[in-house]
């Protein structure tokens, strides 16, 4: 059974820092693609950061550069989604997904994650 479940969110102050791990069983990191979403009140959801450990290939949306960075811990099966200096726009449910039909980090195509957690809330405060 796949299965990937989220933990670490939490309260967080702006301009402190946070870190989301997604521990993923079912499947091997380099196997698939593994991105990180969030669905923010009154947003749809979005893809913030991925990771391919089958090319080496990681990314992070531009909103978040230099804030916000993915790893992986392969022999663990986890991947991680280290969030500094974080902002109250960034507050939100922060859902792992995986792919194994993507390569890249290229575009986050939901549709092409085939596989979800069930979120962790992260709430950043002013």
């Amino acid at each position: 059974e796949v299965q990937l479940v989220e933990s670490g969110g939490g309260l967080v102050q702006a301009g402190g820092s946070l870190r989301l791990s997604c521990a993923v069983s079912g499947f091997t990191l380099v196997d698939c693609a593994i991105g990180w979403f969030r669905q923010a009140p009154g947003k749809e959801r979005e893809g913030v950061s991925c990771i391919s450990s089958m090319i080496g290939d990681t990314n992070v949306v531009d909103s978040e550069k230099g804030r916000f960075t993915i790893f992986s811990d392969n022999a663990q099966n986890k991947v991680y989604l280290q969030m500094n200096n974080p902002k109250p726009e960034d507050t939100g449910v922060y859902v792992c997904a995986a792919s194994r039909c993507r390569s890249s980090c290229s575009s986050y195509v939901q549709s092409e994650y085939e596989y979800w957690g069930q979120g962790t809330q992260v709430t950043v405060s002013s």
